[in-house]
C-alpha cells in the first residue's frame, strides 16, 4: 500500500499528499486523544519531496507544523511550543528535502546510465562500422607495435602480400615491407609521425612490387602503435614510365625527322653540284671528287632513315574538361607561388575530341609554363584558359598578360636564335597536336599572348580508323621521301 502511494507522476503525488494532509488534519481535529497525530504528516511530506522544489517543500513543512500546533491537545506555551515547533518543522522539511535530493540523485543516475548505454551503443556501432570499413577496404591496412609485429591486418593486406588469411598477425612486417621496419623507434615520449612514403615491397612468394604507404604513430595504454595503409602502385609506375617513354620517343621522332628533312635538302643541293662537277672530265679521276660523292651518298643514306609515323599511335575520344581539371591540379601551386591569377572560362560540357591524353596534357603544360615565364616581369599577372566549340571543332585558348610576341612569324621555327634551351618547345608541341589532326596557332592580341589549340571532335564511331591512319606530318608539311628531295633540289638549283 505504501509503495503504491509513492508511485506515479509528480502531479498525482502532489494530489495524494494534499489529500493526506487534509485527512490527517480532519482526523486530528475530530478525534479526541491525548496523543498528537502530527507525526503522520511525515508521509505526505515524503510524497511532497517528489513533486515540489526546495522552497515549496519548506512552505509545505511550515503548513504541516502549523496544523500540528493547531490540533495539538497540549496548550501553547511559548517557551515549550516554539522549540518543539522548530524541531517539528525541521523534521518535516528534512524528510521532504531527503526525498527531494534522493529523487534528484536517482534521476541523475538514471540519466547517466542512459547516457552510458547510449554511448556504448554508439561505440559499438562505430566499432562495427570501422571493422566493416577496414575489412572491406581495397587498400591493405596494418596495425603494428613498436617492434614491428603485425597486430591487425585486413583481408586486402593478406591478398597484397600473398599469404593465407589470418596468418599475418604476429608476423614481422620487415619481411614484407622493410621500409616500415626502418621507421625510427617510437616510444611514449617520441614525436608522433603522420606521413607517407613510396618503397619496394616483397610478397610471400618472392614477387617484388612498389608500395605507396600512408602511416601514422599513436599511443595506447598497451604502448605505442603504428597504423599503415598500403597500396600497390606498380601498375601506376609502369603506366607512368611507359607514358614518359612514349612522350620521349614522340618528341625524338619529330626532332630527328626535322633534322633529317633539312639534311636531305642540303644533300639534294650538294648532289646537284656534285652531278654538275661530274661533267668535267678533269675532275672525274680526282680522289677529292670521289670522296665528295661518297660523303653525299652516306649523308643521304643517313637522312633517309626517317620514321614513317610521328604521330601518337594510340588515340581515343577524350574528355577535354576532365583533362583541364587534371591540368588545374598540376599548375595551380606553381602559379600561386608566382603570384599569377588563374581564370577559367569553360562551358558546362564539350564533345569528346580525338587525341592522346598524355600528349595533349604535355602540350598544355608547355604553353602554361611559357606563359608563366613571360609574365615574370609583368605588373598584371593573369592566365586565362577558355574553351568553346566552333565549326564542329573544340577550341582551347591559353592567354596571358605578358609582353606578347615580338616576331610571331618565327614562333614555330625550330632552333631559332634567342629562344630558351633548343627552341623546340612550340615546334614539337604543334607537331604533336597536328599528329592527331589538331593544330596549335598563335592568336594575335593587342596586349599579351594567346595560343589556340584546335581539336577534332568525335562525331561518329567510324572516325577512329580515319584518324588512326594518316600521312606523317612535320610542322604542318608532309614528309618528302628521299627520291623527291633530289628533284626538289634540282628544281631549286
Amino acid at each position: 500500500m505504501l509503495s503504491y502511494l509513492f508511485q506515479g507522476k509528480p502531479t498525482v503525488m502532489l494530489g495524494r499528499a494534499i489529500f493526506l494532509i487534509a485527512l490527517i488534519a480532519v482526523v486530528d481535529w475530530r478525534v479526541e486523544t491525548n496523543v498528537s497525530l502530527g507525526f503522520l504528516y511525515l508521509f505526505p511530506m515524503l510524497m511532497v519531496g517528489v513533486s515540489l522544489k526546495r522552497w515549496q517543500i519548506g512552505i509545505a513543512a511550515a503548513l504541516c507544523t502549523f496544523l500540528v500546533e493547531v490540533f495539538d491537545p497540549f496548550p501553547f506555551i511559548p517557551s515549550e511550543s516554539i522549540p518543539r515547533n522548530i524541531l517539528v518543522f525541521a523534521a518535516f522539511f528534512g524528510a521532504g528535502l531527503f526525498v527531494f535530493e534522493s529523487n534528484k540523485n536517482r534521476a541523475l543516475t538514471q540519466k547517466h546510465v542512459a547516457d552510458l548505454e547510449n554511448e556504448m551503443d554508439l561505440r559499438l556501432d562505430a566499432e562495427e562500422q570501422l571493422r566493416v570499413l577496414v575489412e572491406s577496404s581495397p587498400a591493405a591496412i596494418f596495425t603494428l607495435d613498436a617492434q614491428g609485429t603485425v597486430l591487425l591486418a585486413n583481408e586486402s593486406a593478406h591478398h597484397l602480400l600473398a599469404v593465407e588469411p589470418g596468418t599475418l598477425p604476429g608476423a614481422k612486417i620487415g619481411s614484407y615491407l622493410p621500409a616500415l621496419a626502418s621507421v625510427p623507434p617510437f616510444s611514449s615520449r617520441a614525436q608522433l609521425f603522420r606521413t607517407e612514403m613510396e618503397c619496394p615491397g616483397r610478397r610471400d612468394n618472392g614477387e617484388v612490387f612498389l608500395a605507396n604507404i600512408w602511416f601514422s604513430t599513436y599511443r595506447t595504454r598497451s604502448g605505442p602503435r603504428l597504423a599503415a595503409v598500403v597500396v600497390d602502385v606498380s601498375e601506376d609506375l609502369r603506366n607512368r614510365e611507359e607514358s614518359s617513354l612514349q612522350q620521349f620517343m614522340a618528341g625524338s621522332r619529330i626532332v630527328v625527322a626535322t633534322v633529317c628533312h633539312e639534311i636531305r635538302n642540303l644533300c639534294g643541293a650538294i648532289g646537284v653540284v656534285n652531278a654538275n662537277l661530274g661533267r668535267n672530265a678533269a675532275l672525274t679521276g680526282s680522289e677529292d671528287y670521289r670522296a665528295l660523292a661518297t660523303l653525299v651518298t652516306g649523308l643521304e643514306r643517313i637522312a633517309s632513315l626517317e620514321l614513317r609515323q610521328t604521330a601518337t599511335a594510340e588515340m581515343d575520344g577524350i574528355d577535354v574538361l576532365a583533362l583541364l581539371d587534371e591540368l588545374h591540379i598540376v599548375i595551380e601551386p606553381a602559379l600561386r607561388d608566382s603570384g599569377i591569377e588563374l581564370r577559367w572560362s569553360l562551358p558546362p560540357s564539350l564533345p569528346l575530341v580525338w587525341a592522346d591524353r598524355h600528349t595533349l596534357l604535355q602540350v598544355f603544360l608547355n604553353l602554361t609554363k611559357n606563359s608563366t615565364r613571360a609574365m615574370d616581369s609583368s605588373e598584371r599577372k593573369l592566365l586565362t584558359i577558355a574553351a568553346s566549340v566552333e565549326a564542329g571543332r573544340v577550341m582551347v585558348r591559353v592567354e596571358d598578360t605578358g609582353p606578347g610576341v615580338a616576331a610571331p612569324e618565327r614562333l614555330f621555327q625550330p632552333f631559332q636564335p634567342g629562344a630558351e634551351s633548343t627552341g623546340l618547345g612550340l615546334y614539337v608541341s604543334r607537331a604533336l597536336v597536328r599528329g592527331f589532326r589538331g593544330d596549335l596557332m598563335h592568336s594575335p592580341r593587342a596586349q599579351g599572348c594567346c595560343f589556340t589549340i584546335s581539336l577534332s571532335a568525335v562525331t561518329e564511331a567510324g572516325d577512329q580508323n580515319k584518324h588512326a591512319q594518316h600521312t606523317p606530318v612535320i610542322a604542318g608539311r608532309p614528309y618528302a621521301v628521299p627520291g623527291e628531295l633530289e628533284q626538289t633540289a634540282r628544281r631549286g638549283a
